[in-house]
């Protein structure tokens, strides 16, 4: 009762009057103190989301462009924002957070008039009172979602406790991050949560009603979020077949899921598949979060799956799963960096290593710390001139097991900072509470090196944070192979953090990389990023479910190209048991354009895929590059696989053999003419010359825009007056032979060595370039393989089957092609023989869009182990080539009989 408004005041008297004020003095400071208690539980609770609340007055939002067929209605385990007291007037307000699901799925529910359903932040004892609508000024995210659109989940503290601290947190949350040593099984706890996942339902249902009768021609689109809510779908759906009411439901995971080892550790963990599954679309992080899913659903309910499309069969329903990376409101995050006053490092020299966490164990605070120390022990430069600034937001601090971790971390910091600290120098910086957008953006700016190396993570939106505001001089990313960011961020410098020495080597070498090295990776991260922003995760969201209007996508701009899209372009040419062969460009195809030759570095993962397919049986890859043969290889470093350099010139072979195509004398006496020329006219302003064996390479990418016409057009004169011609290629000159041989030929060649002149009845070829240089051997292999350019430009003609955007592009056709052929043994030694026979069985042509490929079939064979390398120069005649294009079904095959002499000679 609010006694201020008791009438019996009125009935004092002077005395009296004076004793009530004091009463009510105490009675408002303890309702004063209640309020602070209770903001501070709850505070606790929040500090254990994901999302941390900010002031939000003052954020520059996205103006979101996606459409919406449905109404949605969405449920989480809060509202976007919380009901507070205001201590001073008493009244209810909105406090509102900041986030990537606040930021893009609360416009969507504005703009379709969808509800949401969530807690607000008070308990049954809190009593009744309305949702309050949003201050006139404010400017969030929600400040259009009216209080009517709004349903606030209500619950007994201590059944919310059971549910939310009791399963929630100390079950899954330990549990899906793979660290099932740390979880609690608890029978009453697990009861609890399906209880409150049911009053959820209830309440879910109401708001799919109101819809029902507001937009009686649209179904509803309900949308579950995260481990709060896994048990809430089946009840849904059930009251809604009830009611004769039809929906659309769809669930998203915000923090990994585990392996099948890990998940069968939860007593009720069929229990929990299927209240997933009553969800009619599943989304997740990462691909790898999909297939645990996936493989726990066959192999706990026994469904029946489909891997490669990502379907789970259950009680006659089938559930499509989907690999949803969620991101960040990209442009808000550069329009605060870029406003953002500096508010660290003391001088310009100084660099700033950044941390950015919840205080919480799957963070790996001090782990990092650990090896921050390491680093100042290995490399003691760095004393006095390295600063590590660790932000660490509190969580659960009431936990026990929470403040034994602050404990740890605060003795550790102590210890180091007494050991290294100089009178002007500290090497830790270390802030325990919360921090402004404002001043986290300056962080994320001003910092040489951000650290996000969390133990496991679901994504970890720090890390896209960190890149979207590298708006000034370029950092470094660090990133934990084991957040859900590092399968997609391929430019950061992955490290382990359970490897503590590694650990600090990584650290010093991102502190020492060199600047040119800093920003060609920071400038495809900031790509990625700002292509792949929170409003492409709600366009891929709405799409997954079927809810997106085709005619509010981005005019001229397609979605980009996910795995599964590439079943539609090979997936009838490229069976679990063909023949393969691989035909890839490096520059601008496996490794993106870099200012300079050596800085173009292939994505450890691109590595990774093309050497499990080079290992896999009845897979021949080929690298097919303008570079010299020995630096492809150096670049590459695969053993196994074939390398051609100089457009096809040079072929090496896995058995060590090499092909050279001869050259005339008289070119080679031109060449050396204009070499001199060039180099002493011409390699100024940045230009320079790189030298190949059958020829040069004049690079100007790196003349200032006012010196390049000059430099070019000096260039082109000396190619003309040395009789060479002169061939254009990114941002630079090459002279070639002048034969007719080229990247085309060279392919030839190459799967007519490998497969015999047949190769096209029964080997499925599949070629990527990016450049002129590519349109010989896409040409060539035309009707005879499936080949890809990689292009962004409008107005290219191509004699490509498909065109690709980006050598993400090509990283995820390969991961296809890999799990498409994944079923085959690995080869056992590593190699692979570059002469095999094999039956000519049936049509083997390439699909050509729209029409149907037909169908084949194919037997392996393989040769004899290699030979010891053999370094010789091969002819091929213009006769032989042509039989080689025309020929299909010929006898067995022309050997081209090699010169003698390995020096290269005049045809």
């Amino acid at each position: 009762m609010d006694v201020v408004r008791n009438p019996t005041v009125h009935r004092f008297s002077q005395s009296g009057r004076i004793l009530l004020k004091r009463r009510l003095s105490f009675e408002r400071q303890r309702e004063q103190r209640q309020d602070r208690k209770q903001s501070s539980a709850r505070q606790k609770y929040h500090e254990t989301e994901e999302l941390v609340y900010i002031d939000c007055s003052e954020q520059v939002l996205n103006k979101m462009i996606v459409n919406a067929t449905s109404p949605m209605v969405v449920v989480a385990n809060r509202l976007p924002f919380i009901v507070q007291k205001n201590a001073e007037t008493g009244q209810f307000e909105r406090k509102q957070c900041a986030g990537g699901l606040v930021t893009a799925v609360a416009p969507v529910v504005v703009e379709t008039n969808g509800l949401w359903v969530g807690w607000s932040g008070q308990h049954l004892e809190d009593g009744e009172h309305d949702i309050p609508e949003a201050n006139p000024n404010d400017r969030s995210p929600t400040a259009g979602l009216k209080s009517r659109q709004v349903i606030p989940v209500r619950l007994p503290q201590k059944q919310f406790d059971d549910y939310y601290n009791g399963c929630c947190n100390a079950t899954f949350w330990p549990l899906f991050h793979s660290m099932p040593d740390r979880a609690l099984f608890q029978s009453d706890k697990w009861e609890a949560y399906r209880q409150v996942n049911e009053h959820f339902a209830k309440l879910t249902v109401e708001a799919v009603v109101k819809l029902a009768e507001t937009n009686p021609n649209s179904v509803p689109l309900v949308w579950l979020h995260d481990y709060h809510l896994m048990m809430a779908a089946n009840s849904i759906r059930d009251r809604c077949d009830r009611l004769g009411l039809q929906i659309k439901m769809a669930f998203f995971l915000h923090i990994p899921f585990p392996s099948w080892d890990i998940m069968r550790l939860f007593p009720w963990d069929d229990e929990l598949l299927q209240g997933i599954l009553g969800c009619d679309s599943v989304g997740f992080h990462v691909e790898d979060y999909c297939l645990n899913f996936i493989d726990c659903c066959q192999r706990r309910l026994g469904c029946r799956v489909d891997r490669e499309q990502m379907l789970v069969e259950h009680n006659g329903r089938t559930v499509s799963v989907h690999p949803l990376p969620i991101s960040i409101p990209y442009d808000r995050f550069v329009s605060l960096a870029e406003k953002a006053p500096q508010v660290v490092k003391n001088n310009e020299q100084e660099q700033l290593l950044l941390g950015v966490d919840r205080l919480d164990y799957t963070k790996g605070l001090v782990h990092r710390i650990r090896a921050f120390e390491t680093l100042l022990q290995k490399h003691p430069e760095h004393i006095e001139h390295v600063t590590f600034l660790q932000v660490a937001v509190p969580s659960r601090t009431d936990v026990k097991e929470y403040q034994e971790l602050k404990e740890d971390l605060d003795q550790l910091i102590g210890r180091i900072n007494g050991r290294f600290s100089t009178p002007n120098w500290s090497p830790i910086r270390y802030i325990y509470g919360c921090v402004s957008q404002e001043q986290l953006a300056a962080f994320y700016r001003d910092s040489s090196v951000a650290v996000v190396t969390p133990l496991r993570d679901g994504m970890n939106l720090v890390a896209k944070e960190f890149v979207a505001c590298q708006v000034g001089e370029p950092g470094v990313l660090m990133l934990s192979p084991f957040a859900g960011a590092g399968t997609s961020m391929h430019e950061a410098l992955l490290v382990n953090p359970y490897e503590t020495d590694e650990f600090a080597e990584v650290m010093h070498r991102a502190l020492t990389m060199p600047k040119d090295e800093r920003e060609l990776r920071m400038q495809q991260l900031r790509h990625r990023e700002r292509e792949h922003d929170v409003n492409f995760w709600l366009q891929s969201f709405l799409k997954s479910v079927d809810c997106l209007a085709d005619n509010n996508l981005t005019p001229g701009r397609l979605l980009p190209l996910r795995e599964e899209d590439f079943s539609q372009f090979l997936a009838s040419y490229v069976k679990e048991s063909s023949r393969l062969a691989l035909l890839l460009d490096y520059d601008g195809t496996l490794a993106p354009i870099a200012p300079h030759p050596d800085l173009a570095r292939m994505p450890e993962e691109t590595r990774r895929v093309l050497e499990r397919l080079a290992h896999m049986p009845d897979v021949n890859v080929a690298i097919i590059s303008g570079r010299s043969v020995e630096n492809v290889k150096s670049m590459i470093g695969i053993e196994g696989i074939t390398y051609a350099g100089c457009h096809g010139f040079e072929i090496l072979h896995p058995d060590g053999t090499m092909f050279i195509h001869p050259v005339p004398h008289e070119y080679e006496v031109q060449l050396e003419q204009l070499k001199k020329q060039l180099e002493e006219e011409v390699c100024k302003y940045g230009a320079w010359l790189e030298q190949k064996s059958s020829g040069i390479t004049f690079h100007y990418r790196e003349v200032p825009k006012d010196k390049q016409s000059e430099v070019m057009t000096h260039a082109q004169k000396l190619f003309q007056d040395n009789n060479i011609k002169l061939h254009q290629s990114h941002m630079a000159y090459e002279a070639r032979p002048p034969v007719t041989w080229d990247k085309g030929r060279a392919a030839i060649y190459l799967l007519r060595t490998l497969f015999g002149l047949d190769w096209c009845d029964r080997v499925s070829t599949i070629f990527a370039g990016d450049d002129r240089t590519d349109e010989d051997a896409m040409r060539a292999l035309q009707g005879m393989a499936v080949t890809f350019r990689i292009t962004t430009l409008p107005n290219l003609r191509t004699a490509a089957t498909y065109r690709l955007p980006n050598t993400d592009a090509v990283l995820t056709m390969l991961k296809w092609v890999e799990k498409r052929l994944s079923s085959r043994l690995p080869v056992t030694n590593g190699f692979r023989s570059r002469k095999t026979s094999m039956s000519s069985i049936g049509n083997n042509s390439p699909p050509h869009p729209p029409s149907s490929p037909t169908r084949r079939s194919r037997s392996n064979s393989q040769s004899p182990s290699p030979t010891e390398p053999n370094k010789q120069m091969m002819v091929m005649t213009d006769q032989v080539y042509h039989q080689l294009i025309s020929r299909k079904n010929s006898p067995p095959r022309v050997s081209v009989s090699p010169v003698n002499t390995p020096t290269r000679s005049t045809v």
